[in-house]
């Protein structure tokens, strides 16, 4: 039995797990928000990769729904430059890019309730600037979607210090995401916890923080 199991389960029985449940009932009320709001979580994923999340929460916040959404690439290039954020001009570009699917809740929710959620992910990976398989699971996980792996640095250290893998390979391809994303929903199996849940204990254990 892998130590993440043993670690998970021991972790259920302590204050950790209510976090978990508060964090995963913020993901499920999602469902009834609003398109902007899908829209301004959308960005924050844009702003996760190579960067860590707390930095892209602290723009989320200052820019907010109504940033992300009208704001001109002056004032978002100011506002993610001045929380540190390396790549301000690239991660601006993306964002205003992106405003051509301000419906990606109407897009995304069909596209799953027809061919799945592995189908929405496809679709964001391919229409999206900036967004890759971990932030296109990483946004669908965040509005209510709970069956794909996130596997960002945090996950794929701790499944390489457990055996789960041999390496933390330097890039995800395609074929390799889908490699250890299968890993990772076996271990959610065999928990009988979606992966949106496991993927919470797991970056606790990494991390000793409950994020979104």
């Amino acid at each position: 039995m892998s130590s993440i199991i043993q670690q998970v389960r021991q972790l259920r029985k302590t204050p950790v797990a209510g976090l978990v449940k508060k964090r995963l009932l913020e993901f499920e009320s999602f469902k009834r928000k609003d398109r902007k709001q899908w829209f301004s979580e959308l960005c924050f994923c844009i702003l996760t990769a190579n960067s860590k999340a707390e930095t892209a929460i602290k723009i989320q916040k200052k820019l907010g729904v109504k940033g992300f959404c009208n704001a001109n690439e002056v004032e978002i290039v100011k506002c993610i430059k001045g929380e540190g954020h390396r790549f301000h001009n690239n991660k601006t570009r993306f964002i205003v890019e992106a405003r051509k699917c301000l419906n990606v809740k109407e897009i995304v929710q069909g596209i799953a309730s027809k061919k799945g959620e592995k189908a929405a992910r496809e679709w964001l990976v391919k229409n999206i600037r900036g967004i890759g398989y971990k932030e296109a699971s990483h946004f669908l996980r965040n509005v209510g979607f709970k069956n794909l792996a996130i596997l960002d640095r945090h996950i794929l250290n701790l499944m390489q210090e457990e055996g789960l893998i041999d390496e933390r390979p330097r890039t995800l391809s395609r074929k390799k995401y889908f490699e250890i994303e299968k890993k990772f929903l076996k271990l959610a199996k065999e928990l009988k916890m979606p992966a949106a849940e496991l993927d919470l204990f797991m970056w606790y254990m990494k991390t000793g923080k409950v994020l979104k």
